[in-house]
């Protein structure tokens, strides 16, 4: 009795080893690869179960859709290389037109043509940097027993304030540097200071909670702030209202009257510590930077957040506006750490690259100068229109500190943004000058720079 045919291996082997690829496709064979119909059958399926709930714009989007111009000729494209400017104004958006029509639209004609395409997107976003003088440290100021964490100074700049982990407030000369007065009633760390430009007033604020105002004409206590429920990192004055915003470790932002001591918003919404708090005149008038790694922006009318930035990567610890323009800049841990925002929606503008460090201050002048300190005594300075670095320094540590006591921890420009003041972990502040201010001056070494108070 003859046998029946069996069927031919061949397509059971075929269909069998498509099988064994597709769960266990480690080491994939020419000779296995999928039919192209099959393939691309299976693409507009997939395209089609996935896609075809949004294939049409609603009919309100649909509306608000201008009408679409004739679609340009193939022969007709034509390959963007650089090419001779007419003039400054308009040499980063005119480039040459070269005519020779591109064989393939999805690549290029050659590594030439790229390379030159390349070229010209990177000159036509090139901003030339504003140049600024380097600056120098001219005076070291030692008086205080603990870490500096804040500095302020005050409008007529006259002297400047700085608080420190020795719980005292000391007012010093600016001029010469001398101690003027010294404060005591914090019985923790002080860790932010304001002066009140239309009042006789200096604010601070600390890690026992208390917020506190000082008459300086009387010099004392005046006003206690009562409600942070943990430490106060942060304050900042109100430049046109009589507000007083405190910001901490109970990861909310307070709203203070400062006449009737009275609390009028908290702004909550982060979810760890307030490390800082700035105000300004117009909207956002609230920006603050938490450890949660976002800055919020905030409706100061309604004490709720118009904005969250989530770009930082790590947990931001300053902030700082420009005085005149319309746009402020954060700091936080690790690479590209320090950004630069546009108000009043909280747009990205760039990046200010190269301070791998843990950004603990920022300061920058009506100039254009922006300074960043870090935790490991690392110093720059950067061009702030542009985001490019013209100095970098090292803090030098006070002769007899560890070399782990050269962190920054505050810092400010004086109102003239001639001089920059800073506060550290060596328990000493810094004035350092712009060298054209101390042209023609022999500034002495770093270790001869002690003005022991």
């Amino acid at each position: 009795m003859a046998s029946a045919a069996l069927p031919p291996l061949d397509p059971l082997f075929r269909r069998s080893a498509k099988r064994t690829r597709d769960i266990f496709a480690s080491c994939p064979d020419e000779g296995l690869r999928d039919d192209e119909k099959i393939a691309r059958i299976r693409l507009s399926v997939k395209i089609h179960d996935e896609y075809r709930d949004f294939k049409e714009l609603p009919a309100a989007l649909l509306s608000q859709q201008g009408t679409v111009g004739p679609s340009r000729p193939r022969e007709t494209r034509k390959m963007i290389t650089a090419g001779p400017s007419a003039d400054n104004d308009t040499s980063r958006m005119i480039a040459a037109i070269d005519n020779t029509p591109i064989s393939q639209p999805s690549t290029f004609t050659s590594s030439t043509k790229l390379s030159q395409a390349l070229t010209l997107h990177k000159t036509t976003r090139t901003i030339k940097p504003t140049y600024h003088p380097p600056w120098k440290l001219v005076r070291v100021i030692s008086g205080h027993l603990g870490w500096v964490r804040s500095v302020a100074v005050e409008p007529g700049n006259q002297w400047f304030a700085t608080g420190a982990g020795d719980r005292v407030i000391k007012i010093w000369d600016l001029a010469s540097g001398e101690l003027k007065l010294s404060l005591t009633g914090h019985i923790s760390t002080v860790r932010g200071l304001a002066v009140s430009p239309r009042h006789p007033y200096l604010f601070s604020c600390g890690e026992d909670k208390m917020v506190r105002c000082w008459d300086l004409e009387a010099n004392k206590i005046i006003r206690h702030y009562h409600g942070h429920l943990s430490g106060v990192y942060a304050l900042s004055l109100h430049p046109t209202l009589d507000v007083l915003v405190t910001a901490g470790r109970d990861a909310s932002a307070r709203v203070w009257d400062m006449r009737t001591k009275a609390q009028i918003h908290v702004l909550s919404g982060h979810t760890a510590t307030v490390a800082d708090v700035k105000c300004q005149e117009s909207d956002p008038q609230v920006i603050t930077g938490s450890m949660d790694s976002t800055v919020r922006l905030w409706d100061l009318a309604a004490g709720k957040t118009r904005v969250t930035l989530t770009h930082h990567k790590k947990s931001v610890r300053a902030l700082a506006i420009h005085p005149t323009e319309y746009s402020f800049a954060s700091g936080s841990a690790g690479g590209n750490n320090i950004k630069k925002w546009k108000c009043p929606e909280g747009a990205f503008v760039f990046n200010f690259p190269g301070q791998n460090a843990i950004v603990n201050t920022l300061a920058v002048n009506a100039e254009g100068v922006f300074f960043s300190g870090a935790d490991n005594g690392s110093l720059a300075f950067w061009d702030y229109n542009t985001g490019t670095s013209f100095q970098t320094m090292e803090d030098v540590p006070q002769p007899g500190s560890l070399e782990a006591e050269a962190g920054v921890f505050c810092s400010t420009f004086d109102m003239t943004g001639t001089r920059l003041i800073t506060g550290g972990a060596d328990k000493t502040i810094k004035v350092s000058f712009k060298s054209s201010i101390s042209a023609g001056v022999a500034l002495p070494s770093p270790l001869d720079l002690w003005t022991r108070i």
